[in-house]
């Protein structure tokens, strides 16, 4: 499942109708508690920008003792039942991750190969995701996130990812004519019907291995 994928610039962010604040900074690619724009709706009714952490339940705040857990990606089989993810689910704290692209590892040559994934006409595009309020180990008030994902065992493209023995996953793009559709469904069982595989003819994927 996708732990990397590449962030929008600040001034993309207007191609989805939301700013973010002139203050916010974030990388240019986003791992595991590393920092990244989502959006949700806002109280007024807007589009609003957030900057979370890339986790539901970031990795600082796991009690010492405790083995160490990744909470990027969300099975949409599990999402209402795990502990991490079912109160926002509950909630509906949907929100969007506006992306680049995602990368997935490929091993059809028999080693690991990092491809990137996105449009086929290289437009930006946001997948489905759930946000949490988060305090601190010092106090500070913050927002993290986690992406929702999809099984394609059967998709031409993203069966392609991850070991040959591994289930294949895959983000859930949603299509920019959902977006407020999706920011706007309260009832998470009406939100399972916006969590499906994208058209794989619209999709492309490179190899990009890292530097």
């Amino acid at each position: 499942m996708c732990v990397n994928y590449v962030t929008v610039k600040r001034h993309e962010l207007d191609l989805f109708n939301t700013v973010a604040a002139p203050d916010a900074q974030w990388p240019a690619e986003t791992w595991q508690d590393y920092a990244a724009p989502i959006i949700r709706r806002g109280v007024q009714g807007a589009r609003e920008t957030l900057i979370g952490t890339f986790g539901m339940v970031p990795q600082k705040s796991i009690p010492a003792g405790v083995k160490k857990f990744s909470t990027m990606n969300a099975k949409s089989e599990t999402v209402g039942s795990k502990r991490s993810f079912s109160k926002p689910w509950r909630q509906g704290q949907l929100c969007l991750v506006p992306m680049a692209g995602f990368y997935e590892p490929n091993w059809e040559t028999g080693e690991h190969v990092r491809w990137r994934i996105g449009m086929a006409d290289q437009a930006l595009f946001a997948v489905a995701g759930l946000w949490r309020d988060t305090v601190d180990i010092e106090g500070a008030p913050g927002f993290s996130f986690t992406q929702l994902t999809v099984n394609a065992d059967d998709h031409p493209l993203m069966r392609r990812f991850h070991k040959p023995d591994q289930e294949k996953r895959s983000l859930v793009i949603v299509p920019a004519s959902q977006y407020d559709d999706w920011l706007d469904c309260g009832d998470p069982e009406f939100a399972r019907a916006f969590l499906t595989l994208y058209p794989s003819e619209l999709m492309a994927a490179v190899p990009a291995p890292k530097k």
